[in-house]
């Protein structure tokens, strides 16, 4: 077995460090969501804590870990007879982010529930996690149905595996602790509000504490057995006094004051329902014990807040987590202190104190008013027009879903129809490996005909594998959603652009509920370029965006062609899942030898290909040319307004996309 790097050998991150000792004092805190950058020892932090838990008495020979003076009445493995109880150490289980719900949850063997109705059951990675670490690296990128079940588990302290009548429950209780990259996609903000605490990581920039990082990280590498020795006694010093915190813990009193604050601050910052505050009043309970102290004073309940507030209190994706501490302040000043009996603050501890620095207040893009008003008109600009700086979005608004036709078989999601292992059921189908939804009238059926041949004698169905049948089940799927956006002198107008931003922002925003991939394409001047690859990260979609400058000609051809790459790349890294191309354009194309033809041509290779696509027409001013209604028919798609575009007016957009796409197939 490896050893691990030493917790207390983590330079800085001092909230990091706090938030999961918390957590290790008082499980009931709720986990962890670890946010940060790579390379900021997020992973490194976490696998260190295990070697600081206290050491588990289980029963012996328990697969779900019960504890000796009181098991599980409803173990499977039960009931155990009293005995003296074997100690082992606390484990940290890793919960790789393409896991199945069976290594997740865990699997009944569904032929001899059937045939013997014995609940045989295989534990999954919940139960090897009972008392100790569940860790979800990059847990951003788990699916939605895996998430649900871990967060549920978590909450409720226990696991339940409910399959075609036969039901099994263990204990579950564990310290879950997610990392993630914001860069690679957001959790929902329903998720996130399930994980007790938070905290945002950022690598150094002091030189002197880089160079530490890398010289004891060069240390552990070339010795690390001989590292965590240099190590030991900082390790069992917090050992202990975690264990003496644990024990202080019940003796913690958390006054009216203190609750008066709790609750004071999270109406402060309007956070939904009442999680926060409990989350809040545990988080301040384990910081007065860390500390050695038996009341909760003041500064336990501001750190609280620090790390128990900043993700619950987003309203829409594009916000940074963060909170106002000036705002904090003023309120736990105007609703006084909680009662110090004692005011000795007590040890400090690694990383008592200090917090998440202020967000910056609203999106990047500079000041507006200094810049040069574009015309209104709609009309296009010279052919040489210079480049204008960045306006800001429109506000963004509700949009209805736009849907690839046809049924897919990509990722999980919201948008499209698609085969899914969730779902309704549609049909059933012999089992292509292994077996993960039964359909059991099916499978009754194929075994019926077969039990007088097999010798049936008593009352259980004699079922064999053959018999087996996997439930086809229709979800929905996420897309790859592509942005082709026109950002040349023809839509340069002020007005008209900010219009266009807000629009695509608010596409954004629909992509990020629907768990789908983005990409965005700029053209303008005389050529195009990929402003951002496919990723699962609207809000750099969203950045981006913000930071657009126009100016120039209308490389349209170069914009679809671009656009085409991308897709034909994509294709080789996720087949599976569908694009839908939503190009904004007024349609102009300008620049080069017969640019309109050229783009026409370029159209025809994405329609050729079946690329499901909407353009939305920018074009405005009293005379219209209808260039973009031309485009979408080239492209085999739909065309609509910017007007068009919200959330009534889109409602039968989706239906003529889909039959566009059907009559051009029917053609082909």
């Amino acid at each position: 077995m490896s050893t691990p790097f030493p917790f207390t050998a983590v330079v800085g991150q001092d909230d990091l460090r706090l938030a999961l000792l918390l957590n290790a004092v008082s499980p009931a805190v709720g986990g962890v969501l670890v946010r940060g950058e790579k390379g900021t020892a997020k992973s490194t932090a976490v696998r260190a804590l295990s070697a600081l838990l206290p050491a588990v008495d289980v029963v012996p020979g328990c697969r779900f870990s019960c504890a000796p003076g009181a098991p599980d009445p409803a173990c499977p493995d039960g009931p155990h007879e009293a005995a003296s109880g074997a100690q082992r150490p606390a484990r940290m289980v890793e919960l790789p982010v393409g896991a199945s719900e069976d290594r997740l949850v865990g699997a009944l063997d569904i032929e001899r529930a059937l045939a013997e109705g014995v609940k045989a059951f295989e534990p999954g990675l919940l139960a090897d996690a009972h008392r100790g670490i569940l860790y979800v690296d990059e847990v951003n990128l788990l699916h939605d149905h895996l998430v649900d079940l871990l967060l549920d588990a978590a909450a409720m302290g226990a696991s339940y595996v409910e399959r075609e009548g036969v039901s099994v429950r263990h204990a579950a209780r564990f310290l879950l602790v997610g990392t993630m990259n914001p860069e690679e996609g957001e959790l929902r903000p329903q998720l996130l509000d399930r994980f007790g605490l938070t905290v945002e990581v950022a690598a150094s920039r002091e030189p002197d504490q880089r160079v530490e990082v890398v010289r004891r990280r060069l240390a552990y590498d070339d010795d690390p057995a001989g590292f965590a020795a240099r190590w030991a006694d900082e390790e069992a010093a917090v050992r202990a006094r975690i264990v003496a915190a644990r024990t202080l813990l019940p003796s913690v009193r958390l006054g009216d004051g203190a609750l008066r604050q709790i609750a004071a601050t999270c109406a402060a910052f309007e956070v939904d329902g009442m999680r926060a505050d409990i989350v809040m009043a545990r988080t301040a309970t384990a910081l007065a014990a860390w500390a050695g102290r038996t009341d909760v004073l003041a500064e336990d309940v501001r750190q609280a807040a620090l790390l128990a507030l900043p993700h619950r209190r987003r309203r829409n994706p594009f916000d940074a987590p963060g909170l106002d501490e000036d705002k904090l302040d003023e309120t736990l000043e105007e609703f006084g202190g909680p009662e110090d009996d004692d005011p000795d603050p007590g040890p400090d501890g690694p990383g008592g104190g200090g917090g998440q620095p202020s967000p910056e207040e609203g999106p990047g893009g500079g000041d507006t008013a200094a810049r040069p008003e574009a015309g209104e008109s709609g009309q296009p600009e010279a052919s040489g027009a210079g480049e204008q700086q960045a306006v800001r979005a429109s506000e963004p608004f509700r949009t209805k879903v736009l849907s690839v036709p046809g049924i897919g078989e990509g990722a999980a999601g919201r948008r499209s129809r698609a085969r899914t292992e969730h779902g309704r059921t549609t049909a059933a189908r012999r089992p292509r490996g292994t077996l993960t939804k039964l359909h059991l009238a099916a499978t009754v059926q194929a075994a019926a005909p077969h039990q007088r041949a097999r010798g049936r004698s008593g009352p259980g169905l004699v079922v064999r594998r053959d018999d087996l049948r996997q439930a086809v089940r229709e979800g929905r799927e996420s897309n790859l959603v592509l942005f082709v956006v026109d950002a040349s002198g023809s839509m340069a107008a002020r007005r008209r652009m900010s219009a266009v931003k807000g629009a695509v922002v608010s596409l954004l925003l629909d992509a990020y509920q629907r768990r789908d991939k983005v990409g965005l394409v700029t053209f303008r001047g005389s050529d195009a370029q990929v402003a951002l690859p496919p990723t699962s990260s609207v809000d750099a979609a969203a950045a981006r965006l913000e930071s657009l400058p126009t100016g120039g000609r209308t490389p349209l051809a170069a914009g679809l062609l671009k656009a085409h790459e991308v897709l034909r790349v994509e294709r080789l890294r996720d087949p599976a899942r569908r694009a839908l191309v939503v190009v904004v354009t007024d349609g102009r194309a300008t620049g080069g030898v017969e640019p309109v033809a050229l783009a026409g041509r370029a159209a025809g290779l994405l329609a050729g290909e079946g690329v499901a696509s909407v353009v939305v027409d920018c074009e405005s001013g009293p005379v219209r040319l209808g260039l973009a209604g031309r485009l979408a028919g080239q492209l085999g798609g739909t065309a609509v307004s910017l007007d068009e575009l919200r959330a009534d007016a889109i409602a039968g957009l989706v239906r003529e996309v889909q039959g566009t796409q059907r009559t051009s197939r029917r053609a082909a």
